[in-house]
This record gives C-alpha cells, sequence and structure tokens, in this order.
C-alpha cells in the first residue's frame, strides 16, 4: 500500500469513490454527503491545498480523504463536551474507499497513515465528524480508538457528532465520566435526534 498526496489526475477516481460512498449513505438512510458533496470543485481545492490524499493498493486508487493541520473555523465551538487537546491538531475529513475494497481495512489504514504525518509534525490530536446516523464510520473512530468530544454545527447549522484521538504522551483533561464513552453506540438519544 502506498498513501500520499493527490493530483489533478486522480479527481476522475476520488470523485467515483465519493459518488460510491454518497450512494452507500443514501441507502443507509444516511443525511450525510447528499445535495452534491463533496464537489469536484471542493476535491479540487483540497488538492491545491494540499489536503488531499489517496490510499493506493497494487497502484490503484482504494481510498481517499482530506488532511488538513491548518484547523478549522468550525472546530472552534462545541457543545455539550469539550475537546480533550488543546494542542495542535490535525482533521481528517472526506474519508471514502471504493465499493469494491471496502471491508479490508482501508479507512483504518489511512488513519494510521495520518498518524505517522502527525507525528512527523508534532501534532498531538486528530479530530473527526460524522452525521450521528453514520453508523459505520462511529464504528471506525470508536475501532481507532477515537474519544467521544461532543457537539459541533457546520456552516451550514447541520449538527455533528466529534470524536478526538490524543496520539503521543501529552497531558490531556479527562472528560466528565458522563462522556466518557467506549462504544460509540453508547451515547444518549438525544444525540440521534
Amino acid at each position: 500500500m502506498e498513501f500520499r498526496r493527490s493530483t489533478e489526475s486522480d479527481i476522475d477516481t476520488i470523485m467515483k469513490i465519493i459518488r460510491q460512498a454518497q450512494v452507500s449513505l443514501k441507502e443507509a438512510g444516511v443525511d450525510q454527503w447528499q445535495n452534491n458533496y463533496p464537489t469536484v470543485d471542493i476535491i479540487r481545492s483540497d488538492i491545491h491545498k494540499g489536503y488531499s490524499y489517496v490510499l493506493l493498493k497494487n497502484e490503484k486508487i482504494a481510498a481517499t480523504a482530506a488532511v488538513s493541520f491548518t484547523g478549522e473555523t468550525i472546530y472552534d465551538s462545541i457543545y455539550e463536551g469539550k475537546w480533550s487537546a488543546i494542542h495542535p491538531y490535525a482533521i481528517i475529513q472526506r474519508i471514502a474507499v471504493s465499493s469494491s475494497e471496502k471491508g479490508q481495512g482501508f479507512a483504518s489504514a489511512i488513519i494510521k497513515q495520518v498518524e505517522q504525518l502527525c507525528l512527523k509534525q508534532s501534532i498531538c490530536s486528530i479530530r473527526m465528524v460524522t452525521h450521528e446516523e453514520n453508523r459505520s464510520m462511529r464504528k471506525l473512530l470508536w475501532k481507532n480508538q477515537f474519544q467521544y468530544c461532543g457537539i459541533i454545527h457546520l456552516h451550514d447549522g447541520s449538527k455533528r457528532i466529534a470524536f478526538e484521538k490524543a496520539l503521543h504522551h501529552i497531558p490531556i483533561e479527562p472528560l466528565p465520566m458522563r462522556m466518557q464513552k467506549t462504544d460509540p453506540f453508547d451515547l444518549p438519544d438525544s444525540y440521534l435526534q
């Protein structure tokens, strides 16, 4: 496997994987990535900013994600909880695996690759958000030792549940006991409404 930055020549394959993910989410009844999100312009912007990455299997793109080390304003405010680390953090967004490669651990492989990038840059944590009904993403986050932190709101006002993974020996303030969940499906019903 190879994990590398995306190039313009990867856009068609990335968009094919994104469209597969959109269909999969729709079939699962999850109102995430619908209404043409993410668009080809967003992916192109990710590439130009150096955020877009692909994971290759046998020299073919198996999965994609956007990785940022510069933060984003939607992560500044968190509700019904708090981030566990205040230190510099990475964000993984728009993670998707080709439908022909699902179930082979490629999403976890991307997370592991991002962890290595973070450690090289002294980044102390990774943050990810997802739709509260996206059970497959919640399962992925739980499997990769992310901790539930609270709720954020996207620019359009949509609610997302927020997770964070501390990476190396950094002092983090523990969350209140009611926020320390080991299973992503063990969230209060209010998070699913």
